[in-house]
C-alpha cells in the first residue's frame, strides 16, 4: 500500500493526509501495529496440493469472498468525491463488506442506496442518547445487519498532528494562512473534492451538527458528545434499540473480552484505534492471541491495526482472527484513485493472500492456525 500512501500524501492537503496517517502522542503504537506484524514469520511448506485455494468465509452471518472488511473511517468523504460511496461500491464488487462510520461525510442512506450488498454501521455512544437511537433506527431502516459499537473513546487521544494542523482545537491566524496556502498547492483536490464533492456536511449528523462543514466544527461536536460515563451496563440500552448483530470495537485486554462474551455480544474487534488513542498500548497483533485464547470459542474475533497486505491477513487469521478490518489502506487508496484505487488495493490483498496461503501449504482460510507461523507471539 506504500504507493497509494505516497499518492495520497501528494494529492491531499496536509491536514487531511495527517488525519489519515497520524496517531496519538509519539505514535509508538501506530508504528508497533505495523512493525510487530512484519516481525512474524510465515512457515513455508512444499510438495502439497495447493491447486485450489479457498479464500471465502462467513463473518457475522455475512458471506465474504475473503476475510476482509473495509473498516469505518471518519471524514472519508473529504479524501475523495463521495468517498464512502466509492469505497462501498469497490467492496461490493470484491465480495467484501463496507462499514459506514458515524462521522462519514456521506450518510448511511446515501451509501446503502449506492449498493445492493448490505453495509455495516459503526456507532459511538453519545451523550445525546436519543440521537444515537435515531442513528440505529436509520441503520436498521436501510438494512444494516451489523452494528459496530466503538468503545475505546471515553476521551479523544492526544493526536498532535491534528492539533498542529488545526483539525482539533482553535486555529491561529497564522495557522489559517498556512492552511489556505496548502489548499492552494492542491488544486486537483480543491476542484474534485472541495467543489464537486459537496455537500461537506457530516451526513449522519446533520441534525446533531447543523451547518457543520469543517473538521473544527466536528471537533467541537466531538468534545461535547463523546461520553466518558459509558459502562458495560449501557450495552443493555444498545440491545433494546438494535436487533441485529452487535460487535464491540476497541477491545485489547482479555478481561474486557470476557466481559463482552458474558454480555452476549456477537463479536469483538481487537483494536487500539489504529494507534490514535492511548499510545504505548500493545499492538493489535500482540493483543490478539491472548484475546482469542480467552473468548475465541464464544464469539467472533476480528482485528484491525497495521493490516497492509494479504500476508498480514494470513498472520492475523493464523493467530485466531476471523477476519481483518482495513482502515488506512482503503483511505489512502480512495484518496489516491477513488473507487478504482480501492478495487485495486483489494485485488492486491486477494492475490497476496492466495499466494501466501499456497506457499504455506494451506488451502482454506478456515484451516489457518499457528502451524502457518514461525515463532508466533506468545509461543
Amino acid at each position: 500500500m506504500g504507493d497509494y500512501r505516497e499518492l495520497a500524501r501528494r494529492r491531499l492537503p496536509r491536514q487531511l493526509f495527517d488525519y489519515i496517517d497520524g496517531g496519538a502522542f509519539a505514535e509508538s503504537t501506530l508504528s508497533a501495529n505495523v512493525d510487530d506484524l512484519a516481525a512474524i514469520g510465515l512457515r513455508q511448506r512444499v510438495l502439497r496440493d495447493v491447486s485450489s485455494v479457498d479464500l471465502s468465509t462467513t463473518v457475522l452471518g455475512q458471506p465474504l469472498s475473503m476475510p476482509v472488511v473495509l473498516g469505518p473511517v471518519g471524514l472519508a468523504g473529504m479524501f475523495a468525491t463521495r468517498a464512502e460511496v466509492q469505497a462501498a461500491r469497490a467492496a461490493e464488487a470484491a465480495g467484501v463488506v463496507f462499514c459506514e462510520s458515524t462521522v462519514s461525510i456521506c450518510s448511511v442512506e446515501e451509501v446503502a442506496a449506492a449498493v445492493a450488498r448490505p453495509v455495516w454501521f459503526q456507532l459511538y455512544v453519545m451523550r445525546d442518547r436519543a440521537y444515537a437511537e435515531d442513528l440505529m433506527a436509520r441503520a436498521t431502516a436501510v438494512g444494516c445487519p451489523v452494528l459496530v459499537l466503538t468503545v475505546d473513546l471515553a476521551t479523544v487521544g492526544s493526536r498532535y498532528r491534528d492539533t498542529r494542523n488545526g483539525m482539533s482545537g482553535k486555529v491561529s491566524a497564522m495557522g489559517r494562512a498556512l492552511r489556505g496556502l496548502d489548499l492552494g498547492l492542491h488544486p486537483t483536490w480543491a476542484r474534485d473534492v472541495g467543489l464537486r464533492g459537496k455537500p461537506h456536511t457530516f451526513g449522519n449528523l446533520e441534525k446533531a451538527v447543523p451547518g457543520a462543514t469543517s473538521p473544527t466544527d466536528f471537533s467541537t461536536w466531538v468534545d461535547a458528545q463523546f461520553d466518558p460515563s459509558v459502562t458495560w451496563d449501557d450495552l443493555d440500552w444498545v440491545r433494546r434499540n438494535w436487533t441485529g448483530k452487535l460487535v464491540l470495537k476497541g477491545i485489547l485486554d482479555p478481561d474486557d473480552a470476557r466481559q463482552a462474551a458474558d454480555r452476549g455480544v456477537d463479536g469483538i474487534v481487537v483494536s487500539n484505534h489504529g494507534g490514535r488513542q492511548l499510545d504505548d498500548t500493545p499492538s493489535t497483533v500482540r493483543a490478539l492471541g491472548p484475546v482469542v485464547d480467552a473468548v475465541g470459542d464464544q464469539l467472533e474475533v476480528l482485528v484491525d491495526g497495521g493490516i497492509r497486505s494479504g500476508l498480514d491477513v494470513v498472520k492475523a487469521l493464523a493467530l485466531g482472527a476471523r477476519a481483518c478490518l482495513l482502515g488506512r489502506a482503503w483511505a489512502w487508496s480512495v484518496a489516491a484513485d477513488g473507487e478504482r484505487g480501492v478495487a485495486h488495493a483489494l485485488a492486491i490483498v486477494r492475490d497476496e493472500l492466495r499466494v501466501a496461503m499456497s506457499l504455506t501449504g494451506v488451502t482454506d482460510v478456515a484451516l489457518l492456525d499457528h502451524s502457518a507461523l514461525v515463532d508466533p507471539p506468545g509461543a
